[in-house]
């Protein structure tokens, strides 16, 4: 049995056996990778779709009845669906992986007393890390030597300020060194470690979509309906002295006639299309129902750093005894009183930043590339702005000596040789350490301004600095080095929102969509962004989730734990909300995880986020999300509007058989012309409708209620009065022709066919738009098959057809007519609420 308590290590590291023995029984320092779904698990779980077992069930009764053609037809299109949503996640994952990892590849040890090179995942219990500046962090440690060491966390935390870290801290797999060097005895690895442990919370499935759920609902109604009515239609047929076999395939025919079989393959197509769509904004789309998923939101709940803001720390406010001045949001310029400040123009904010300059250790060359300190890097940045010239000015006033940053005394001190002479003396540091310095050149009064200004800026959730200098003719001793210094003034830092943050949410406001904002970073920082961005109002709520008593009910969450987060998501899934999560971090796998949809950055986003997430946003732009849900409720208005079309049309097929004999038609169609009608107006043209554009203003109204049906809003009442429209005109083109002596079943056949398909064209956001051009060619195809069956003796033949004269055809096309009119009409006396502009 091995050892694996975290004892104190020699500084000669383990031995190389020792290690080896810990690797084999510990195994290696790797998440559990999660196992590859199979394809067969993948075809599986597309046939457990309702409405595809539907499909299967009315195969299993073609099939039966010896009925090939429509066999055939059904299954084309569930093998379609099944290949088209199977490739797409396969896609998907491979474009996942190709994604830059976050792990570390390699990591510094001390084994048998030399530093070497080894593989992340050869790490055990007990290692001794080397830690540089630029290194990611390969495993949980404990360090036991520390030299200016700062460790951004963001990744696990969702604190945007790197931390410093002293001996007997802790570190964690996955944060990265900023500055400074240390040594770290390894304390845990692979799915023991924190980013494990984060890890095994994103265990278990995250449930149906939206659209799934619906769609469950409309298959089992549908399933129910479909059996009753052509039982009905069966005993009705058999008290009439029809034969049995002819009513059974009578009834079989109408039920999948029904059932719109293609409303699958419409549903496919309109979500790889809004996959097409978010691909070209630079979103891959992980699995095609979270495309729709984002059209039913009604909550978006959203990490701060990287995704709110840039993910950099920039300075925001610049303060003097002479006044205030801040950089611009275009990080352009600074301005005092409205005016672009010059080196010149202003020597008090020139000095500061001089002073700032040199007080340094982070390097930013010409491009802006960084590295070091992200709040130094800031700093420099600021200079450049101002348009200082931060190389003049390192050498003109060289560093001699230095006393370095360190988290007890909160504030670094340089000093620099003057070019004729002498020495000048910088400190920079929390505002609190420098005025209490017994010796700084500052009277009461303007200690207490001081620090009123200081405490104002931190509530606007800047990160706050002092400056202070002094100028020597000697070089004073060591201890009198921050002796009588001058304050210079302060300058605010902070994480600047992103450009489009506040456009972002503006548009989740126009939408119903409720933006909450869920950090680890401190309530104050959450604040100001949340302000800034327009989350809520500077009199707004947030929560402090490290105070017991919280309600998930609020905006602005700070401080906010993984499992917190989990526990809000999942609040707000349990009151009926539909959440939207987006996320980098390894702390927000699990509640990306969680979310009805979870977005994940691309690129500041980190391996497990990624993986989490169903929706990837390559360009890290949160206003994709918003992109993204438009073309969710694209999708969802164009499955409404196919059930319109397909369900008024299944409706009339069956009232017709049901209404027929009592207006003396015997049997108003014949099993094949039912197959005949279904196979042309529930293929082509259901599936083109698939690709209709959005309506107008689909993002100005409120999301759908969560637990609304599929056909709820005042769509099965559409679907009923489109479907007595289709039937009146069907059943009053038969009755006339029956008692004139016309091949009534023909013109009844020919009737319902070419009124659906006019429901289909009146079915369009646009009637007359140019959008979409393959629904024009689908609906002149199907009525060209419909004339095929009348007039091409092999197919009129074998679907029992009689040509019909140039009179009798050109009344069927006027009175067709009356469904376009129908849905037409429908759709102005019965918007719908919420949708007075828009189309259902």
């Amino acid at each position: 049995m091995i050892d694996q308590r975290p004892t104190p290590i020699a500084r000669s590291g383990l031995s190389a056996s020792d290690a080896a023995a810990r690797l084999a029984h510990d195994g290696p320092n790797v998440l559990p990778a999660a196992r590859a779904t199979p394809l067969w698990r993948r075809v599986a779980a597309q046939l457990r779709d309702p409405l595809i077992i539907v499909l299967l069930v009315a195969v299993g009764l073609t099939v039966a009845t010896a009925d090939w053609t429509d066999a055939t037809v059904i299954l084309a299109v569930i093998v379609i669906n099944t290949a088209v949503g199977v490739t797409q996640e396969v896609r998907a994952d491979r474009a996942i992986a190709a994604l830059a990892g976050m792990t570390a590849a390699a990591a510094r040890v001390l084994r048998d007393g030399a530093q070497c090179a080894v593989p992340a995942a050869d790490l055990v219990t007990g290692d001794l890390l080397v830690l540089a500046e630029g290194d990611i962090v390969p495993a949980d440690a404990v360090l036991v030597e520390s030299v200016g060491l700062l460790v951004d966390e963001s990744a696990m935390t969702g604190e945007s300020v790197p931390v410093d870290r002293i001996v007997d801290d802790a570190v964690q797999a996955g944060t990265v060194v900023v500055r400074g060097r240390g040594q770290a005895v390894v304390t845990a690895t692979g799915a023991a470690s924190a980013m494990g442990r984060i890890a095994g919370l994103m265990s278990g499935g995250s449930g149906l979509t939206p659209l799934q759920r619906r769609l469950v609902g409309v298959g089992r109604v549908l399933a129910a309906v479909a059996v009753v009515l052509c039982a009905v239609v069966l005993a009705l047929g058999l008290l009439r002295g029809q034969p049995f076999g002819l009513m059974a395939v009578t009834a079989i025919s109408l039920v999948v006639a029904a059932v719109p079989e293609s409303l699958p393959a419409v549903v496919t197509l309109a979500l790889a299309l809004g996959a097409r769509h978010m691909s070209a904004r630079h979103a891959l789309v992980r699995r095609l129902p979270a495309v729709e998923t984002l059209g039913c939101v009604t909550v978006l709940a959203t990490d701060k750093t990287g995704t709110l803001t840039e993910g950099r720390m920039a300075v925001r406010t610049v303060w003097t005894a002479l006044g205030a001045a801040t950089v611009d949001s275009s990080g352009e310029a600074i301005l005092r009183d409205g005016t672009v400040l010059a080196p010149h123009g202003a020597p008090d904010i020139a000095e500061l930043l001089a002073a700032a300059t040199l007080c340094n250790d982070a390097v930013l060359d010409a491009g802006r590339n960084a590295m070091g300190d992200p709040t130094e890097v800031a700093l420099l940045a600021a200079t450049d702005i101002l348009g200082l010239d931060r190389d003049g000015l390192t050498a003109h006033r060289p560093r001699r000596a230095e006393v370095p940053f360190d988290s007890d005394r909160k504030r670094m001190t340089t000093v620099h040789d003057l070019p004729l002479g002498g020495v000048h003396i910088v400190c920079k540091g929390a505002p609190e350490v420098l005025l209490a310095l017994p010796s700084l050149r500052v009277s009461i009064a303007e200690r207490a301004n001081v620090a009123s200004t200081a405490e104002a800026m931190a509530r606007d959730g800047l990160r706050v600095l002092a400056v202070a200098a002094a100028d020597h003719d000697t070089l004073p001793p060591p201890g009198r080095w921050e002796h009588d210094l001058r304050l210079l003034g302060l300058i605010g830092i902070q994480d600047p929102p992103r450009a489009s943050a506040r456009a972002t949410i503006a548009a989740c406001a126009a939408a119903g969509i409720t933006p909450l904002l869920i950090t680890g970073d401190h309530p104050a920082t959450a604040r100001a962004i949340a302000v800034d961005v327009g989350i809520i109002a500077p009199d707004g709520e947030v929560v402090d989730c490290t105070k017991p008593g919280w309600s998930p009910e609020a905006s602005v969450f700070a401080r906010a734990t993984p499992q917190q987060k989990l526990d809000i998501v999942q609040a707000r899934r349990a009151a009926g909300d539909v959440v939207a999560m987006t996320g980098d971090g390894v702390n927000d796998g699990p509640a990306l995880h969680r979310a009805d949809i979870g977005v994940a950055m691309g690129r500041r986003g980190t391996e497990v986020a990624r993986h989490a997430a169903d929706l990837v946003l390559a360009d890290d732009d949160l206003g994709t999300v918003v992109a993204a849900a438009e073309e969710g409720r694209r999708v969802y208005e164009n499955i409404r509007r196919f059930l319109v079309y397909a369900l008024s049309g299944g409706a009339a097929e069956i009232a017709v058989m049901l209404a027929g004999p009592f207006l003396g038609l015997a049997l108003p169609l014949l099993p094949a012309q039912l197959l005949w009608i279904n196979l042309i107006t529930h293929g082509l043209p259901g599936v083109a409708l698939g690709g209709e554009p959005a309506p107008p203003g689909v993002m100005n109204r409120p999301p759908r209620p969560p637990a609304e049906s599929v056909l709820g809003a005042g769509l099965w009442q559409r679907v009923l009065r489109v479907g007595a429209v289709v039937t009146a005109a069907s059943l009053g083109v038969g009755w006339w022709a029956h008692t004139t002596g016309r091949p009534w079943q023909s013109m009844v056949f020919f009737t319902l066919g070419a009124t659906q398909l006019a429901v289909a064209l009146g079915s369009r956001g646009k009637t007359w738009t140019r959008a979409n051009p393959m629904l024009l060619i689908a609906i002149a195809g199907a009525l060209a098959a419909q004339l095929a069956g009348l007039y091409l003796p092999p197919l009129a033949h074998l679907l029992g057809t009689e040509p019909l004269s140039l009179v009798d055809l050109t009344v069927i096309c006027v009175v067709s007519v009356l469904g376009f009119a129908a849905v037409r009409l429908d759709r102005t006396l019965h918007p719908g609420p919420d949708r007075k502009s828009t189309t259902a």
